[in-house]
């Protein structure tokens, strides 16, 4: 089935460049005992069925097929490659798009925006509204004083013309009339309002007195004018003289206070410093690391990337990211250290990180992490905490290391997303917060183990995935799972359980010292010969991934009628043995050491091997 899968590949039209690895999705449509985990006899081919295999292989080995396929567009594929982060190297566009967010980002840091209080309630406005109403009242009671005042102006106006009259004329008798009063009742009302004691008017002439003489006319009219001018003066106040109730006089001696504050100058505000993964922003090439990241995750749209860089600003506040960094202890005991742990490196010097979901198999462990809502919680800030760390532990210079490689083994784990409730939420969750709060820091997703039923799972949640992401995922099968590791990480950096040669302990052999690769053709044996030239202890180590080979190692001397030595007695190693061999042999003459390996297998077998001569 196979065979037939990779034929019908071959003759397909070539993909276009954008085609990636994440295409293997498309595996349902072909094979539709896929897409349901109990699938109908009529439903599966019929060069299936002859094959007598069971559906969950099938699915497997189409899987495997289609990412095979996909595998190798990965190096003609530039989406696969990462693209650089010295911002000189970047196309047109990118720099301008850079330079525009830079732009935004520092008008953002001058207005206080990142850490600006959010706004006030609606609240005290509609109070600001309720005392900015009463004003137009004052201002009406206003122009009725001010039109009393009009009629005291005009009562005095016509009062000085009939002064001037009679200082003119000589009245024929000798009893003198009495002052107008009516011009002067209004004067004493505007008095009275506004609570100031005014002079009283002069007493009026009685009757029976003698007419006054011009000389006592003279005087009485001097008199007057002096009233009149203390009544003008005191009814011509300054604006603010008219009283008022005592709301609007609150009202009034309130905006000075206000003035007086706006008055005082203010100190222009520094612009803020924001910080982000340790990384200030703008502050040197570092944060156009940060920023270029931001970018890419919203295809260079510059305004949505500032609204995404203001978002997880403010999430990691509201999370509390500095403080979740200094505490200790989350996870501990917990056994969650054998679910996510980082590893090596890649090829490239990228991080590896290791998320053994199959774990979760172990009931306690489960419990202790999904149980209720409190141990989820927990649960979600060490999985943060464990992410955080480790990007501190990023590079972040142009030139430098600032992504992750995630390795996920989905090993034991059938349909452990599909039906755990808990654990699926879970996931969900952390992906979301992954997805919106650390842009671009995985180079590569890759799924080993890969069971049957996820290629409907992947099916389910990639539309939620973004293409950029998507383009980074590589699946492998359990056939394929350490091939497809070693395309991506030196089989001295991959952990035994996968296949490499890295395991715990005190080792001969240290991540410095390179192994070979080669491949055992099926049904056939093979020979590894090293040469040992120098006196001291001879040591190497050995490994057949999945075995199912016999072992054998021996020493031949160079001298003729030498005699060899059998170092290792040829035996049958199966996958449940020990997954590396190490031997040694203290050299006494030159000669060399011969492994001896048979596959008897009708499948390939990778060979991994290593060697050194130690001085006793």
């Amino acid at each position: 089935m196979a065979e037939e899968t990779k034929t019908t590949a071959s003759e397909a039209p070539a993909p276009p460049a954008e085609v990636v690895v994440s295409d293997v999705t498309p595996v349902v449509e072909k094979e539709t005992t896929v897409t349901t985990p109990q699938p109908e006899p009529e439903q599966v081919p019929e060069a299936e069925a002859t094959l007598e295999k069971p559906a969950e292989e099938a699915a497997v080995e189409s899987l495997e097929a289609e990412a095979e396929k996909a595998e190798e567009k990965i190096a003609e594929s530039a989406s696969f490659k990462e693209e650089t982060n010295v911002v000189e190297e970047l196309p047109d566009p990118q720099k301008k798009a850079i330079d525009e967010f830079k732009q935004l980002v520092q008008e953002a840091l001058n207005k206080h925006e990142f850490t600006a209080p959010p706004p006030p309630p609606l609240a005290p406005f509609k109070e600001e509204e309720k005392k900015s109403e009463p004003e137009p009242e004052p201002t009406a009671a206003a122009t009725e004083k001010g039109e009393k005042k009009e009629v005291v102006e005009e009562s005095k106006t016509e009062e000085k013309k009939e002064e001037a009259a009679a200082s003119v004329e000589v009245p024929p008798s000798p009893v003198a009339e009495e002052p107008p009063k009516p011009e002067a009742e209004p004067v004493v009302e505007a008095i009275e309002e506004k609570k100031e004691v005014v002079p009283p008017p002069p007493a009026p002439v009685e009757p029976s007195e003698p007419a006054p003489s011009v000389a006592e006319k003279v005087e009485e009219k001097a008199e007057a004018e002096e009233i009149k001018e203390t009544i003008v003066e005191v009814t011509t106040p300054p604006a603010r003289a008219p009283a008022q109730a005592p709301e609007a006089a609150s009202q009034v001696e309130e905006p000075p206070k206000e003035e007086l504050k706006k008055e005082v100058p203010e100190e222009p505000k520094a612009p803020e410093e924001v910080s982000i993964w340790g990384i200030p922003l703008l502050a040197d090439e570092r944060s156009d690391v940060i920023l270029l990241k931001f970018l890419r995750a919203r295809d260079f749209k510059v305004k949505d990337a500032f609204a995404m860089l203001k978002n997880v600003v403010a999430w990691r506040k509201e999370f509390g990211i500095e403080g979740l960094l200094a505490e200790e202890g989350i996870g501990i005991g917990s056994g969650l250290e054998k679910v996510v742990y980082m590893h090596g490196v890649d090829k490239e010097g990228h991080p590896v990180c290791y998320n053994a979901f199959g774990e979760f198999q172990d009931k306690e462990l489960y419990q202790n992490a999904f149980a209720d809502t409190e141990k989820r919680s927990k649960f979600l800030r060490w999985r943060i905490q464990f992410l955080e760390n480790s990007i501190r532990k990023l590079d972040f210079t142009p030139d430098g290391i600032n992504t992750i490689v995630q390795v996920n083994d989905l090993k034991n784990s059938p349909g452990l997303f599909l039906f755990k409730k808990e654990l699926r939420q879970a996931t969900n969750q952390a992906l979301q917060l992954l997805q919106d709060n650390y842009p671009e820091f995985v180079a590569k997703q890759v799924f080993i183990n890969v069971p049957w039923w996820y290629v409907a799972y992947n099916r389910m949640i990639s539309p939620f995935l973004t293409t950029r992401t998507k383009s980074k995922f590589v699946f492998a099968g359990p056939s394929k799972t350490a091939e497809t590791l070693f395309k991506y990480i030196v089989p001295e950096q991959v952990p035994v359980q996968y296949g490499g040669l890295s395991r715990e302990g005190e080792q001969e052999f240290t991540i410095a010292e390179p192994a070979t690769e080669e491949t055992i053709k099926p049904s056939s044996k093979q020979t590894v010969e090293f040469p040992v030239i120098e006196a001291g202890t001879f040591v190497w180590e050995a490994r057949v991934v999945g075995w199912e080979v016999s072992y054998g190692a021996e020493f031949v001397p160079s001298a003729e009628g030498g005699y060899t030595v059998i170092v290792q007695k040829s035996r049958k190693i199966g996958p449940a043995d020990e997954p590396v061999i190490s031997g040694s042999y203290k050299i006494g003459e030159s000669g060399k050491i011969v492994l001896t390996l048979n596959n008897q297998t009708s499948k390939k077998k990778k060979l991994l091997y290593r060697s050194k001569t130690k001085s006793d």
